[in-house]
């Protein structure tokens, strides 16, 4: 009868602003929770089905339906250390709690977080006060991620750093700028040569040295400049029977357009010389290493001036032995360690997680997700790429909830309850009217 449909809707409303009340207070008690998002619930109207024209309704009541609104960005909130980690935009951090660190890399749970506090533990593992371990693509030595799978997590490594972590860069390429006298090359100069000393990185660390030395050869035409040099390269690293790593003859233009510039360069042994780039191919003892001094009509190499001998312009990668001293995330996830050399390294990428329904994702404890049926299959894109945002460091996330929202929210839902209990107590007095008419 319409009458108990009546009691029955009002239970379901008593039921469905209790539901509302818990999702309120669940947001205001997270107001202050980094990277919280607030959950949203919503009425639904219940309809039974009755003959049209009766004249009876009976009341389906209400039911109460909550999700949880994580595609929500809250406001990026500033701190002083670089680990601190948020997401301008859309994308998570790929995290995975400590517990499973023994797993098998493809038994081990991922889950993702907006933001994070992450700290270096006693083993060095990057992980949040809850036990969270931020995951990255390891780079290699030379700083380049290799190619990885985006829709598997088999790639993955647990980031790791160590405050002891001591790094060296071998010096694979050189620039040498430097101006050799014109008038040495004058008939009847005395034909001394010039030697210059220039500091590199072998692959351990040490410093080792290219001694090179510059023979002019004299004109011999009176009045002349020949215009022409003998450069040989020696290698302190290696012994020293077989420490010219290369020989060369050098010619320089004097023109009005390209005067005291290189005009050619002849292998007479050692690495070869390029004229594309301007760089000679030698092998130290360390290995490989190009050297560039100039094309031809190039003012930025070797020059031939009526001026001293001097070095202009000297450069030169790697860096010697150095300590780690700190370490940052810059916009597209990149892991970058600073050591005390000077020497930079990318040790690690962070990719950024995305589904096709973030608010279909699963929420767990520490505002972590899970994916599910409702969100999709994830992809690993690179911070910046596709639909993702930055990664932006000295931050954190800061909740979504909005108390003054909440607190009218809150009222609204506290005078529905106590119409619903009015309904109830209303029908109950009818009852107990329909129980008197027997007396």
């Amino acid at each position: 009868m319409s009458i108990s449909s009546s009691l029955n809707a009002g239970v379901a409303g008593l039921a469905a602003n209790a539901t509302r009340l818990a999702g309120i207070s669940d947001n205001i008690a997270n107001s202050g929770t980094y990277g919280y998002k607030r959950v949203n619930t919503q009425f639904e109207g219940m309809v039974i089905n009755q003959a049209r024209g009766a004249g009876v309704y009976s009341a389906g009541g209400v039911r109460a339906m909550t999700s949880r609104v994580i595609d929500q960005k809250g406001a990026l909130i500033s701190s002083s250390h670089p680990l601190d980690l948020a997401i301008s935009g859309r994308g998570m951090l790929p995290v995975i709690p400590s517990a499973t660190m023994g797993l098998n890399p493809a038994d081990r749970p991922i889950m993702m977080t907006t933001t994070g506090s992450f700290r270096p533990d006693a083993d060095g593992v990057l992980r949040t006060n809850s036990g969270l371990v931020l995951m990255g693509w390891p780079a290699n030595s030379d700083g380049t991620i290799p190619t990885q799978t985006r829709d598997a997590v088999g790639g993955l490594q647990p980031i790791v750093l160590n405050a002891n972590q001591t790094s060296a860069d071998p010096t694979t390429m050189m620039s040498l700028g430097i101006n050799l006298p014109a008038v040495a090359t004058e008939e009847g100069a005395s034909g001394e040569p010039m030697t210059t000393r220039v500091e590199y990185f072998g692959n351990l660390g040490t410093s080792e040295s290219l001694n090179i030395t510059f023979t002019p050869v004299p004109s011999a035409v009176p009045g002349q400049m020949s215009n022409q040099w003998q450069m040989d390269i020696r290698d302190s690293a290696s012994p020293d029977s077989t420490n010219l790593v290369g020989s060369y003859t050098l010619s320089f233009d004097d023109s009005p357009t390209l005067g005291g510039r290189l005009s050619s360069v002849t292998t007479l042994s050692g690495g070869a010389y390029d004229p594309a780039t301007g760089e000679l191919a030698l092998d130290v003892a360390g290995g490989p290493m190009a050297v560039r001094i100039g094309t031809a009509g190039d003012a930025n190499g070797l020059t031939q001036l009526a001026d001293s001998f001097k070095p202009v312009n000297i450069s030169k990668d790697g860096s010697p032995v150095g300590n780690l001293t700190a370490v940052e995330v810059d916009e597209n996830g990149f892991m970058r360690a600073t050591y005390d050399t000077g020497f930079i390294r990318t040790i690690y990428q962070i990719p950024l997680v995305d589904v096709p329904n973030p608010n279909g994702l699963i929420a767990l404890n520490n505002q972590t997700y899970q994916v599910s049926p409702s969100s999709g299959s994830f992809f690993l894109w690179d911070a910046g790429d596709g639909p993702t945002g930055t990664v932006v460091g000295y931050a954190r996330e800061g909740s979504t909830t909005d108390v003054a929202a909440e607190l009218t929210d809150l009222i609204q839902t506290q005078r529905a309850y106590s119409s619903n209990a009015k309904v109830i107590q209303t029908v109950d007095e009818m009852l107990q009217e329909t129980t008197n008419i027997k007396r």
